[in-house]
């Protein structure tokens, strides 16, 4: 029996779930951003009205509103956003008990043998895009193919609503003409340096020297052809409640950049969404691990072990530092990310009173548990009011 994959990508997802209540925001240029009063952070996800503008995603703010002077910034509520995950997720189990949910906003879906109780695959997405975007009022794009990588790679073809079928007979057909730079995992820099070497396309790719790919690009010239080629058989793996190894954030830049200084910002707010998850879930770290990704695909990982916590605050400080010590000026990077790991202990403690004196005159009161108390208020209050309803004083500094 042939495999059947799908990957449901929700599409522009943040900003769409504002616009599910506040209409006003629909066929306007609008994006969710960070702290948009202050005008300081970036955006975190633009609708396509501002999207024709070339607002994209990590971009800083004033710099999309050079752009697009009359978008409109909404502040982020990751609270509801994450309701809406899970209606979404909720859906989407309606059509099969094996999910893997890849982030927020999209997941595979093993649909083997579905077809006797749902129809063909193609049938099947239609029926979940119109269910998801009649009940939730959500768009989606589907892709549909025999693996996770061409499913993955298939859902970025049409957007918005699109469904596309990408089979492993197709992709000679479907695939090998596209620019190389279309293929999942390839950027600016590295799509320049195929192109210099006479590859053009994602076919050219595929069928070039692969000793000539590992000169360029090391073991990942290897892993570039696989991905040309459609390989991967990995299965679809579900997330068991309670198996929580890591909490982590990545996020592609929006160019390579070369100044560490360029990318604290984005740093930063990848380490607010870190924290916010640990404390969320109760978990303490011992380790916090670092990402960067250059543009020529060579991936370090660094990491440190630290006294057991879940503080946004301790988990920025010590992630940049580890950064900044392992960063090289001379390589444009493409990718930073930052997790952590190391589970110890449950972050629990009581409720806190932001009036309680006691407690913060207390001499003996320990600091950590002060800002830990301090970092679950923030984080109240953010889940009721929305992201940019209050801000550290060391957020709103380094984001000036």
């Amino acid at each position: 029996m042939q495999r059947v994959v799908f990957l449901v990508d929700m599409n522009a997802f943040f900003i769409s779930c504002e616009m599910t209540r506040n209409p006003e925001l629909i066929g306007k240029p609008a994006a969710v951003a960070g702290n948009p009063k202050n005008r300081t952070g970036i955006v975190l996800a633009a609708n396509y009205e501002a999207r024709k503008y070339g607002v994209k995603t990590t971009m800083v703010i004033h710099q999309a509103l050079k752009l697009c002077p009359s978008m409109i910034l909404v502040p982020p509520d990751h609270h509801f956003y994450e309701l809406n995950s899970q209606a979404v997720m909720k859906l989407l189990s309606n059509y099969s008990p094996v999910i893997e949910q890849n982030s927020i906003d999209e997941a595979w879906l093993d649909m083997t043998g579905s077809e006797k109780l749902f129809g063909s695959p193609l049938e099947i997405a239609h029926k979940i895009m119109d269910e998801i975007n009649d009940g939730l009022g959500l768009w989606c794009s589907i892709g549909i193919s025999e693996n996770k990588l061409l499913s993955k790679i298939a859902s970025e073809i049409k957007k918005p609503m699109g469904i596309t079928e990408l089979w492993q007979k197709d992709i000679q057909t479907k695939l090998w003409p596209l620019p190389a730079t279309d293929l999942y995992g390839i950027g600016k820099q590295t799509g320049i340096k195929l192109n210099n070497v006479g590859i053009q396309t994602i076919g050219d790719l595929a069928s070039y020297n692969s000793k000539a790919l590992i000169q360029m690009f090391g073991k990942q010239g290897i892993e570039l052809q696989r991905l040309a080629n459609g390989i991967d058989d990995s299965p679809v793996t579900p997330h068991v409640s309670g198996e929580m190894k890591s909490i982590g954030r990545s996020t592609t830049l929006v160019e390579d950049i070369v100044n560490i200084e360029d990318v604290r910002n984005v740093f930063l707010e990848m380490c607010e969404e870190v924290g916010f998850d640990a404390r969320k879930n109760q978990k303490k770290s011992r380790t916090i691990q670092v990402t960067i990704k250059y543009s020529d695909f060579q991936t370090i990982t660094r990491q440190i072990s630290v006294e057991p916590t879940c503080l946004t605050k301790d988990i920025y400080e010590k992630g940049f530092s580890l950064l900044k010590k392992n960063w090289n000026n001379f390589k444009p990077v493409r990718l930073v990310g930052i997790s952590i790991s190391g589970f110890e202990q449950d972050c629990v403690s009581s409720q806190l009173s932001l009036f309680d004196q006691a407690d913060f005159c207390d001499s003996v009161y320990n600091a950590s548990r002060k800002e830990e108390k301090l970092e679950k208020a923030i984080d109240s209050i953010r889940s009721k009011l929305g992201t940019s309803s209050i801000s550290r004083a060391i957020q709103i500094k380094k984001l000036e």
